[in-house]
C-alpha cells in the first residue's frame, strides 16, 4: 500500500507509538577518528569498545557507525567493496560482534551505516561488468550509457559530480578499444548502482538481513533520496542559487525520484519481521520539509535526518519557523522530527554557527576561506544551539566530539587533505577533512589519547589538549558536563515524548517554549532580557544576575 500525507493523518491514533527510535539521543561514531587500539593512526572497531563506558557515562541510547565494511577508502568508507565484511583497518567481524554486544550489555543501541547507492570500483560486481560485454547482465547492475557525439567520445548527459567535474566516466573495453560510459554522482570510483534492475535489490535485501541476523538495530542509510534517476537521463543544469538541498525535487534527474519509495517500502518489509524495533534513518537531502517528511511515511523509512534545521542561521524567527514546520510535517505522517547540528559531511556548529561568508554544504572553510568565525562567539552559540535542540520533542543525532566542544580545523596543511572534494575541485573547496580530524580522550597522551603511538590519519592542532576529554570531566563548567546534564534531565523528564508549546513575551530575538514541565528560553539577541522566575536547572553559559546573556539557553522548572 501506497501511503500519502493524508492517508497518514486519517490512519493515525491518537497517541504516538513507544519504540525507542522516537525519542532516542544517538550518537555518530566516525570509526576512523573515534579511538584507535590498533595504534596505526586510523581509528578502529577495538577502540569503541574501549571507550563505551564514557557513552554509556555521556548518557546516550544509540550510536550511529559510518561505514566500516571493507573498502578501499577512496572516500573514507562510503566506497564499499563488500558489505558483508570488516574492513581489515576497523577490525573483523568478531571485533565488530565485541562491539555490539558491549553495547547491548549497556543498553545502547547500534545502527550501521549502508551505501545503496553505488559502490567503490573495486566491488565483484563492478570488476565484473568491465570485463563483461555492453548490454550484458554483468553492466546492467550498475549504468552504464553509450556515449555522445560521432564515436561516443562525449558523455551521455552533462550532469555534474557532487564532488566537482564531470559525472560520466568512460571505460576502455576487453579489446583495449574506448568504451561506454558509467555513471557516479560522486567520486569516479564509486560507481552507481541500477535500482530498476531486480538483481540489485535482491542483493540488498539480504545484506540487511546479514546485519539484522547479527543483532543491529537498525541502518543510517547514506543518500536516501538517489538511487533512482529520471528516465532517459535528461541533461540538467543545477540552479547555482539552489543550495545544498537542491531546487524544484522533481526538476533534479538524480534526486528524489518518485521510484525510490518503492525500495524503502521493501526494507520496511524486511525490518519488520525482526523484533526489536529496527529503524531506517533516512540521510535526504530536499527542498523542504514537506518533502523529506515522505521518506517517513508509515510504511517507509523510520526517521529522515532533518537537514533544514541544520541549516538554519542562528536566527530566532527562523528557527521558531523550521521548528514549528518540523513538528507539523513529520506528525502529519506519524514520524517523530529528528534535530541535528553537526556531522561528518558538515563544518562543525562549534565554528559554523559564527561563520559570517556563505558556507555551502560540502565546501569546508580552510586558510584562504572568507568569514572565518570566531571560536569563543561559535562555542557560545554552540553550547547554546545544543540546549534548545536537545529539549525538542522527538529523536536527536550528536556527532562525536561535540560535546567536547571540538570546533572545525581550519589550518590543515594542503598536503594532509583526504576528501576527494578537495582533488576533484583542485583546492577550490576544502571538502569534510576539517570535521574528521581525530578526536582529543586525554591532554597529555600520544595523539591526545586517540591512541598509544602519536600516529594520526589526520594532524591534530595544538589546542586539543585543552579540550581533552579527561580535562573536562571534572569541569562543572565544561562542555562535556553541559552534555551529560542536558542529557541527563532530557531522559529524568521524558522531553523526547514531550509535546512543545512556544511562549510568547519574551521578543523576537528569543526561542521560548515549554515542554511538558520545563521552561526552555535561548536569547539569540544581542542584547541581555530578563529570567522568568523558576529555578534554573541549567544554563548553556554563566548568567548575569536576573538576566540571561546574549547566545545563552537555559532550562528552567516550570511553575
Amino acid at each position: 500500500m501506497t501511503f500519502t500525507q493524508e492517508d497518514a493523518r486519517a490512519e493515525l491514533v491518537a497517541a504516538p507509538g513507544s519504540e525507542w527510535w522516537r525519542t532516542a539521543v544517538i550518537y555518530q561514531i566516525y570509526p576512523r577518528s573515534f579511538a584507535d587500539a590498533s595504534g596505526d593512526g586510523l581509528g578502529d572497531l577495538p577502540g569503541v569498545t574501549a571507550h563505551l563506558d564514557d557513552l554509556q557515562d555521556l548518557g546516550v541510547d544509540a550510536i550511529w557507525l559510518s561505514p566500516f565494511q571493507r573498502s578501499p577508502q577512496k572516500d573514507a568508507g562510503y566506497d564499499v567493496a563488500d558489505y558483508r565484511d570488516v574492513d581489515p583497518i576497523f577490525g573483523t567481524l568478531a571485533d565488530f560482534d565485541a562491539m555490539l554486544a558491549g553495547a547491548h550489555e549497556r543498553g545502547i543501541r547500534v545502527i550501521v551505516d549502508l551505501v545503496p547507492n553505488h559502490s567503490s570500483d573495486q566491488h565483484v560486481w563492478f570488476q565484473e561488468a568491465l570485463k563483461a560485454a555492453p548490454g550484458s547482465p554483468e553492466r546492467a547492475r550498475y549504468i552504464f550509457r553509450d556515449g555522445k557525439g560521432e564515436n561516443g567520445e562525449l558523455p551521455p548527459n552533462n550532469w555534474e559530480s557532487v564532488f566537482g567535474g564531470g559525472m560520466w566516466k568512460r571505460v576502455t573495453e576487453a579489446d583495449g578499444t574506448p568504451g561506454q560510459w558509467y555513471l557516479h554522482i560522486f567520486d569516479e570510483s564509486q560507481p552507481d548502482f541500477d535500482w530498476t534492475n531486480d538483481e540489485v535489490r535482491a542483493e540488498f535485501r539480504d545484506i540487511l538481513r546479514f546485519w539484522l541476523d547479527r543483532g543491529v538495530d537498525g541502518f543510517r542509510v547514506d543518500v536516501a533520496h538517489g538511487l533512482i534517476k529520471a528516465e532517459g537521463l535528461p541533461d540538467y543544469t543545477p540552479d547555482p542559487d539552489a543550495g545544498s538541498m537542491g531546487g524544484d525535487a522533481d526538476a533534479v534527474p538524480y534526486w528524489g525520484q518518485p521510484g525510490v519509495h518503492e525500495v524503502w517500502r521493501e526494507w520496511h518489509e524486511v525490518l519488520a519481521a525482526y523484533d526489536g524495533d529496527r529503524a531506517l534513518c533516512a540521510e535526504a537531502w530536499l527542498p523542504t520539509v514537506a518533502e523529506t517528511a515522505l521518506w517517513v511515511r508509515p510504511d517507509e523509512m523510520h526517521q529522515a535526518f532533518n537537514f533544514h534545521y541544520l541549516e538554519t542561521a542562528w536566527d530566532a524567527p527562523a528557527l521558531r519557523a523550521v521548528i514549528t514546520d518540523s513538528l507539523d510535517e513529520y506528525g502529519a505522517v506519524g514520524a517523530p522530527s529528528t534535530w541535528v547540528l553537526s556531522n561528518h559531511d558538515v563544518v562543525r556548529h562549534a565554528s559554523r554557527l559564527a561563520l559570517t561568508a556563505e558556507n555551502p554544504q560540502g565546501a569546508g572553510i580552510g586558510p584562504k576561506s572568507p568569514g572565518k568565525p570566531d571560536p569563543v562567539k561559535g562555542l557560545h552559540r554552540a553550547r547554546a544551539a545544543t540546549s534548545l535542540m536537545l529539549a525538542l520533542p522527538g529523536s536527536s543525532y550528536l556527532y562525536q566530539g561535540e560535546e567536547l566542544g571540538l570546533p572545525e580545523v581550519i589550518d590543515l596543511p594542503d598536503d594532509a587533505r583526504q576528501d576527494p572534494t578537495w582533488f576533484r575541485t583542485n583546492g577550490e573547496r576544502y571538502g569534510r577533512d576539517g570535521c574528521r580530524v581525530p578526536i582529543p580522550w586525554t591532554a597529555d597522551g600520544p595523539a591526545y589519547g586517540f591512541n598509544d603511538t602519536g600516529e594520526s590519519w589526520l594532524p591534530q592542532p595544538t589546542e586539543w589538549a585543552d579540550l581533552a576529554r579527561d580535562v573536562q570531566v571534572d569541569d562543572p563548567s565544561s562542555t562535556l558536563t553541559l552534555y551529560r546534564s542536558l542529557l541527563a534531565e532530557r531522559r529524568a523528564r521524558n522531553l523526547g515524548a514531550g509535546e512543545l508549546a512556544w511562549v510568547e513575551g519574551f521578543g523576537d530575538d528569543v526561542v521560548a517554549f515549554r515542554n511538558g514541565s520545563l521552561l526552555v528560553v535561548a536569547n539569540l539577541g544581542d542584547a541581555a532580557v530578563e529570567l522568568p522566575a523558576g529555578e534554573v536547572l541549567i544554563a548553556s553559559g554563566p548568567l548575569d544576575g536576573d538576566t540571561l546573556p546574549t547566545d545563552t539557553t537555559v532550562w528552567i522548572a516550570a511553575a
